[in-house]
């Protein structure tokens, strides 16, 4: 129910309309001052106060708890049996089994789920669900700009940071890292240090998915390409140790110090065999060991890096196998030399069968390019050099870089692409069929010295490790991962053309010093006969010339000194 109650008012009764116009002020009332209220205040001395008009704020934060995550796991062995019935024994399994045979709903419910399996077993036969519709069409060239974005940032999780000197890959799947923590500074480990590396899942940035303790921290580690949970790593002290992470953290089996190297294993790689079990490894000894991790007791095998084969043994920095040449490796030296050997050669000495020298300091990394396998890539002093195996100089280098290279490495996905890492924090992206002058892309990691890159299988990611123990991992840019139009034939045609310039080069310069030795007095072309004898005055009144005062009275004076001594002494 509404009411209204309306009040009436007629316009006489309001009042009269107010009317406004302007005025001058006038003075409505004056009150002089009262000096005698002066005695009632104090004066008081200046002071300045500040005031604000904008109202106080108050900054707050607020840092939200990160959750550690954790991986666990349920074994299922036996399972669908109610609870009367006793897994463990057949008997009792196989007459529940004929009982629910037996059973007139099981026999329904089995012919039904036939008829359902029936029908898309045939639908499967009409349809291929995963045919390809487009398998001709041209791919579409990736015009993006290239970069690398950063996707997590891994850190040494202890209080004592150690520096990420190697990083290796899970081989199926690239789904964590094994990254190896240590001090390569002689006499820099502080006595507390925790000697452990870990394995990190690249989805879980907080922890690490394993730990690996060792008996001396790990300089090199590397997956084993047949049994991912097999490890191997190189210690400092030279012991070499394998991992299997089924078994825990601590190591299966370690070498012993007397069998062992006598500095630290700086780099290691499995070996093709039918077992999957033999691996060698080099060091700044001068040796490279064979090792099988069923029997890690002593070496199998054992190698002198002798070049010369004069004793003067070379240290070993980095090794290079390919599993499609088997008898074929490869080892960086510490004279930023590259040595070529053959495992099968029949005396030790023969071993080492070609020699490149191209680096002013150790070479820090060394890999065959994934396509082209006669060629590949060294990374040393200031500049990376790419090379063939026919020939003893390189055939491409980039230009000096103003900071010390430490690493690098192919992308397996794009023959034309490598990466090398800096002193100075950064890594570079080089593209030698977009550039060859400068890098196409360099990526800021940190403001620390990076020591390790790697990239996944599948070309998209790359994992960069630094001295401050982070490990950074980044995205590529679809351009610099996916394989370009005909990209193999270009870079192959370039490997090519290089190849044959180098060899034209180093063919005039032979000749040029053939020539240059045939000029030489000393050469093996000695002249005989009337032209020696042309050739002996010719020599001799040059000689006479240069001690000739002007009147020929030192030359006289030398001329009878020599035929005084050849006179013939009387008996």
């Amino acid at each position: 129910m509404e009411i209204v109650y309306v009040y009436q008012k007629k316009r006489r009764e309001f009042g009269k309309q107010a009317m406004l116009s302007d005025r001058p002020a006038d003075i409505g009332l004056s009150i002089p001052p009262d000096p005698s209220y002066l005695k009632n205040y104090t004066e008081r001395n200046p002071s300045h106060t500040e005031a604000q008009c904008c109202p106080d704020k108050s900054e707050h934060e607020v840092n939200t708890d990160s959750y550690v995550l954790t991986n666990r796991g349920i074994l299922h062995t036996q399972g669908g049996w109610p609870k009367d019935v006793d897994a463990t024994d057949v008997e009792h399994t196989i007459r529940f089994r004929k009982k629910i045979e037996k059973d007139e709903e099981y026999m329904r419910v089995i012919k039904h789920l036939g008829d359902c399996m029936e029908h898309t077993i045939k639908q499967n036969n009409a349809i291929d669900i995963y045919q390809e519709y487009f398998q001709e069409a041209p791919e579409t060239h990736v015009s993006d700009a290239p970069s690398a974005k950063s996707l997590n940032v891994y850190r040494d999780p202890n209080s004592i940071k150690r520096a990420a000197t190697y990083l290796s890959w899970y081989p199926e799947e690239g789904h964590k890292i094994a990254v190896a923590y240590s001090v390569l500074q002689f006499q820099g480990m502080p006595s507390n240090m925790s000697l452990d590396s870990y394995i990190w899942d690249v989805e879980n940035p907080n922890a690490p998915d394993q730990t690996l303790t060792p008996t001396s921290p790990i300089v090199c580690i590397k997956y084993n390409p047949k049994d991912p949970h097999i490890l191997v790593g190189g210690s400092y002290n030279g012991l070499l140790s394998y991992w299997d992470t089924r078994k825990g953290s601590f190591p299966v089996d370690t070498s012993p110090l007397e069998k062992s190297h006598r500095d630290p294993v700086y780099n290691v790689a499995w070996v093709q065999s039918k077992s999957g079990c033999e691996f060698f490894s080099v060091s700044t000894d001068g040796q490279a060991l064979w090792w099988d991790i069923r029997k890690l007791s002593e070496p199998t095998e054992t190698m002198m890096i002798d070049p010369e084969k004069n004793g003067n043994i070379v240290g070993g920095t980095v090794l290079d196998f390919e599993t499609t040449m088997p008898t074929k490796f490869m080892i960086g030296g510490e004279n930023g030399a590259t040595f070529m050997c053959n495992k099968k050669a029949k005396t030790p000495g023969d071993k080492i069968t070609h020699v490149y020298p191209g680096h002013h300091g150790p070479v820090y990394a060394l890999q065959r390019n994934p396509f082209f396998l006669k060629n590949f890539l060294t990374v040393g002093d200031w500049k990376a050099q790419i090379w063939s195996e026919d020939i003893r100089s390189p055939i491409m280098s980039t230009k000096y870089s103003m900071s010390y290279l430490t690493d690098g490495c192919w992308s397996p996905t794009r023959p034309s692409v490598f990466f090398t890492a800096k002193m100075d924090g950064s890594f570079d992206i080089w593209d030698y069929i977009f550039k060859q002058v400068e890098p196409t892309h360099t990526v800021q990691v940190c403001n620390s010295p990076l020591h390790s890159i790697k990239a996944q299988e599948h070309g998209r990611l790359i994992a960069a490790s630094a001295r401050d123990g982070s490990m950074t991992l980044f995205e590529l840019s679809e351009g610099l991962a996916k394989l370009q139009n005909n990209e193999k034939k270009i870079f192959s045609e370039m490997l090519e053309r290089e190849l044959k310039r180098e060899k034209t080069l180093e063919s005039a310069v032979r000749e040029k010093r053939i020539k240059a030795a045939q000029k030489r007095p000393n050469s093996a072309f000695m002249p005989t006969g009337q032209a020696l004898e042309e050739l002996l005055k010719a020599s001799e009144d040059d000689f006479y010339s240069y001690i000739d005062d002007g009147d020929g009275k030192l030359r006289d004076e030398a001329m009878a000194r020599i035929a005084e001594y050849e006179k013939p002494t009387s008996s």
